[in-house]
């Protein structure tokens, strides 16, 4: 890098000034500088510290391959603890930080605020450290070959978790009646009434079910589990819920911080040679692409959407109680859909042809998939 540690941490106490000002909520954020084999490591892993499997490895190899390529480049990795981690790639140049910081500093006031993050653990760095710990001394136990295959099967129905789990009391905006207050605004024929039943609905809502947490019941019902197996599908059942709640708000979350930095990019005093090369590289991350949906893309122009219509407070609110579903479902309308071209498309043949661009059929389909 051809400039100091110690601008680094200027700027990003600059930048997080800039971010408070504006109204985000976010824990302390630790930088770090990491090289691209640190940084894809990380992403292959899902953590700085956690137990090893050979999907992991084949994740780092395929995203250290595309880097290596010049097909993809992570500019950051931010971990959802408290204090919150950001790890920078080394070889950013001191604008493209200033970009990355603005996107980690939104990310984690979304970490913070959103409701399907409440309940996640704030130090599961350390808890995926113990984790790997208590694996390896399983290993020089039982034998290499008897944890990866325990590891094996448990990870193949990982995603099989009651995701609500991580919902519940302490999960509920802080303002209960937010989102129907910003969906009568935007929807005027709603009535003043849609609180009150939005209130009976939520009373009368039960837990799922604890088979539809297949983990949890294999856990709890296996006659025939040996303890230590037991134990890791526990560990690999934490973890799966910790990062559900990344699964379900990657096109809001990415969106917001997409949102956000852009406006704190616009508050900081820019040479014209930065503000060429901000507008640069934030259009890279929000290009669409011909082959698959850009989350960035399609988040941004939501909340693009919503802050043309609601104050500040009201998307902050919507920050709070939405995923990507409900996201989708309630703020993809007519225009987005035509605007952003969107539509419907399947394999019939040996050729992809476009079967529907009906708006609803649509955002329908997203919300499925």
């Amino acid at each position: 890098m051809d400039y100091e540690v110690v601008e680094l941490g200027y700027h990003a106490q600059k930048i997080a000034q800039v971010a408070r000002d504006l109204g985000l909520d976010f824990y302390p954020v630790h930088f770090e500088v990491c090289p691209a084999e640190a940084i894809y490591t990380f992403g292959a892993y899902g953590m700085p510290v956690r137990f090893t499997h050979w999907s992991f490895g084949k994740a780092f190899e395929r995203m250290k391959i595309q880097y290596d390529l010049n097909l993809t480049r992570i500019y950051e990795l931010v971990i959802n603890s408290n204090p919150a981690y950001a790890f920078l790639l080394e070889g950013n140049r001191l604008i493209q930080n200033k970009l990355v910081m603005g996107h980690v500093y939104a990310h984690v006031d979304f970490f913070k605020n959103n409701r399907y993050f409440q309940r996640t653990p704030k130090n599961m760095v350390n808890r995926m450290e113990t984790h790997a710990e208590k694996i390896r001394e399983y290993e020089l136990e039982y034998g290499y070959e008897k944890v990866e295959q325990t590891l094996d099967a448990a990870l193949s129905i990982q995603e099989h978790v009651d995701f609500r789990a991580h919902l519940g009391k302490k999960s509920k905006p802080k303002n209960e009646k937010c989102g129907a207050r910003v969906e009568r605004k935007r929807n005027p024929s709603l009535t003043q009434y849609t609180d009150l039943w939005e209130e009976e609905i939520g009373e009368e809502k039960e837990e799922a079910p604890p088979e539809e947490d297949v983990l949890l019941t294999i856990i709890k019902k296996s006659p025939t589990l040996e303890d230590w197996k037991r134990d890791i599908l526990s560990m690999i059942r934490e973890e799966s819920l910790y990062f559900y709640p990344q699964i379900e708000t990657k096109i809001i979350n990415e969106g917001w911080a997409t949102f956000w930095h852009s406006r704190i990019m616009h508050e900081l005093d820019l040479t014209e040679e930065e503000a060429i090369e901000y507008a640069i590289m934030h259009s890279q991350v929000v290009q669409p692409s011909s082959l698959k949906l850009n989350p960035y893309y399609l988040g941004l122009k939501i909340w693009e959407s919503l802050a043309r219509e609601l104050s500040t407070e009201e998307l902050f609110e919507v920050r709070e109680i939405e995923n990507d579903v409900s996201f989708i479902r309630n703020y993809l309308n007519k225009d987005l859909v035509e605007e952003l071209n969107l539509f419907n498309y399947r394999k019939i043949g040996a050729h992809w042809q476009v079967t529907g661009t009906a708006w609803e059929h649509v955002r329908d389909n997203l919300v499925r998939n």
